[in-house]
């Protein structure tokens, strides 16, 4: 009876803090990405643990709700994220908000692991004023289907990084002049590295990526830099269709070929080895790739302070030019120059008990005023029109430079397998396997098995 009396006591307690607007209990989020404070997305986890989780649970505490919020930090793979993920999912668990690159959308929707924010939170979802400020080009970036999943943090753009103080010792620039180097060709871009072999054989003087081990990392830094530079995309977005065979598809196989199999001008083990990427972020910071190709992730985030392979006086060291066309006037949309963006952002766990609360952190989180204390930790292209690149001259020359040059993947159920092949495609040659003829060919068939062969184009 005593005990029975206790239980009553305790429910009318709750129910009393209820109506007064309180919660009974603390509500726990938790929120996870590829991030590792000191490591891989430091900025990320400093930003969010120091700035916008403390701001966010004192705002709801004003509100009645008492909140906690923990980061659960990821230090491995975008495979393996994505790998934890689908397991997650599948059995309906996972952090509540989640971390995700957007061309993950159609396949995890395909698999019925993920849902539309209105179909978690409810349609008030668009109730939120601030969505003026999130064009429709933005949420696209974690879209599908004319349905928007989650908030963009923003998108990106790609270049040749390059370590100014090897291309000094080199001759090629001169010290201290401030000249920005900038190859025209695939041939100007070839012949730095040849010099750069001759005088200075210690140093390697191309990376790009390529390889199975780098994952989506060889197909959007690797892969459609080089090819878009041949004048085609992996898509025809007018006709529908893939890119299996084609001119274009030989010319970029060959120009790894050229640069890590005939003139060695890359180190192809770095490419294939577990942990390639890390190793590639590795030997940069220590000045032992002279080039290397990459997103401007590198650039604020990689380098960065506190990162495991920042460079202390990068500023001065580091420096970045665009990817040339094969030829002037050669590349996607007869272009001089290519690029590519992706993008990245949170989405809802549609396991989530606290979709409401969990909400209500996305859209604090992207508010203007924690997405400007974002800037001033990690200045880059963010999805909001009212948050300006600030306090990153390069960060801002990128964006007004590439913005207008880029195109963006397929968002297609079938793309990940596709970017598969093409990195496997890649290996192939890289490790000297195949020629880039043979590779193509398998690369072919594979596609055509990924979406039926009246979904290609063969040239």
């Amino acid at each position: 009876m005593r005990r029975l009396l206790g239980r009553l006591l305790v429910g009318i307690l709750a129910a009393s803090l209820v109506g007064l607007g309180l919660s009974a209990e603390t509500i726990k989020l938790t929120v996870t990405a590829r991030a590792v404070r000191g490591g891989v997305n430091s900025l990320l986890v400093q930003w969010l643990e120091d700035v916008v989780f403390p701001a966010f649970e004192k705002w709801m505490k004003e509100q009645g709700k008492d909140v906690e919020v923990e980061f659960i930090q990821f230090g491995g793979t975008d495979e393996a994220l994505k790998e934890q993920y689908a397991l997650d999912l599948k059995v309906g668990r996972g952090a509540d908000i989640m971390g995700f690159d957007g061309f993950w959308i159609p396949e995890f929707d395909a698999a019925g692991l993920v849902k539309p924010l209105d179909e978690i939170v409810g349609p008030e979802v668009w109730e939120w004023e601030d969505w003026k400020y999130i064009p429709p080009s933005m949420r696209e970036i974690l879209g599908y289907k004319g349905k928007v999943y989650g908030l963009p943090l923003g998108t990106d753009v790609r270049v040749i990084f390059y370590r100014k103080d090897i291309f000094e010792k080199a001759g090629i620039i001169p010290a201290g002049s401030g000249i920005r180097w900038q190859p025209r060709s695939w041939e100007e871009l070839l012949n730095t590295a040849r010099y750069l072999k001759k005088v200075l054989p210690d140093v390697i003087p191309l990376q790009i990526n390529a390889g199975t081990q780098m994952g989506e990392a060889t197909t959007m830094q690797g892969w459609f830099m080089v090819l878009l530079g041949t004048g085609i995309h992996m898509y025809d977005f007018d006709s529908g269709k893939w890119y299996a065979k084609h001119p274009g598809i030989l010319e970029a196989l060959n120009f790894y070929k050229t640069v890590y199999i005939d003139e060695k001008l890359g180190d192809a083990r770095t490419q294939l080895i577990p942990g390639a990427r890390a190793r590639t972020f590795e030997l940069f910071r220590d000045g032992k790739i002279a080039m290397l190709v990459e997103g401007d992730w590198f650039w604020r985030s990689v380098l960065a302070p506190g990162s495991e392979w920042a460079v202390p006086n990068r500023n001065e060291v580091v420096d970045w030019a665009m990817m040339p066309a094969k030829e002037p006037g050669a590349g996607y949309r007869g272009q001089n120059f290519v690029t590519i963006s992706g993008g990245t952002g949170f989405i809802l766990n549609p396991n989530t008990k606290h979709p409401e609360e969990a909400w209500a952190l996305m859209r604090f989180a992207f508010s203007r005023e924690m997405q400007l204390e974002f800037q001033k930790l990690q200045p880059r292209i963010r999805a909001r029109t009212d948050v300006p690149v600030t306090g990153d001259p390069v960060m801002s020359e990128m964006a007004k430079a590439l913005l207008p040059l880029t195109t963006v993947r397929p968002m297609l159920p079938g793309y990940p397998k596709i970017s598969y092949e093409a990195q496997l495609m890649t290996e192939r040659v890289v490790a000297g396997v195949m020629t880039p003829e043979e590779a193509m060919e398998a690369y072919a068939e594979a596609i055509k098995e990924i979406v039926g062969p009246e979904n290609v184009i063969e040239e």
